[in-house]
């Protein structure tokens, strides 16, 4: 683990945070779940960029460790939502990293979610380190979205589907199907495809 190179590191971090992060916002949620999703965020919010930027940082390689089994238990049982559906298409029609792929969707879809349940997304923000106090709880949720593109930006992730060859003409198809993985049913709103083309436009 402590050989691996930093993109790698990046990539499998923003997945770990994306598995914790829709595993919080899910309709499958329970208290178990959040938990393990909201510890999850916190450790990695706190220790990803000091592993991306020296991999032999042991205690940051082991705080992401038990982060990404955290964010797997989570997701193993309150299910993911549109960015791991939206992900999926991108890996099968481009051969991304699925890190990746997420990394670039998480804050999009995330704005999509937000008027979901707002009051998870100030958590977010607060366990992402970002100061909430005296804000009203859709000021709070902006504030995640802000924390997981910095999060992203710090540790290298490209920030657009158009630097990663992704072409505008797929969207329709990959929406379509998007709105049939099995994550997409366990999302906290329910869209259609003209909205998921719509994120990955926001996306490119």
């Amino acid at each position: 683990m402590i050989g691996k190179p930093a993109a790698l590191t990046a990539a499998t971090g923003m997945d770990a945070l994306t598995h914790a992060v829709e595993a919080y916002i899910s309709k499958d949620a329970n208290p178990v779940t959040d938990a393990a999703a909201m510890q999850a965020i916190r450790l990695i919010a706190r220790n990803l960029r000091q592993a991306v930027a020296l991999g032999s940082n042991l205690q940051a390689r082991e705080n992401m460790a038990y982060a990404s089994l955290l964010a797997g238990m989570a997701f193993n049982n309150a299910n993911l939502g549109y960015v791991h559906a939206m992900a999926h298409q991108l890996g099968g029609l481009y051969d991304m990293p699925h890190g990746v792929a997420n990394a670039v969707l998480l804050p999009h879809v995330a704005r999509y979610n937000l008027i979901a349940n707002p009051e998870k997304f100030a958590d977010i923000a607060e366990l992402m380190g970002e100061n909430i106090t005296g804000l009203s709880t859709l000021d709070a949720a902006e504030k995640a979205i802000a924390a997981i593109t910095r999060l992203s930006m710090d540790i290298g992730i490209p920030q657009h589907l158009r630097d990663l060859g992704v072409k505008e003409a797929d969207f329709p198809y990959m929406a379509e199907m998007a709105l049939k993985d099995g994550n997409a049913f366990s999302n906290p709103r329910k869209g259609n495809e003209q909205e998921i083309a719509a994120i990955f436009r926001q996306a490119f």
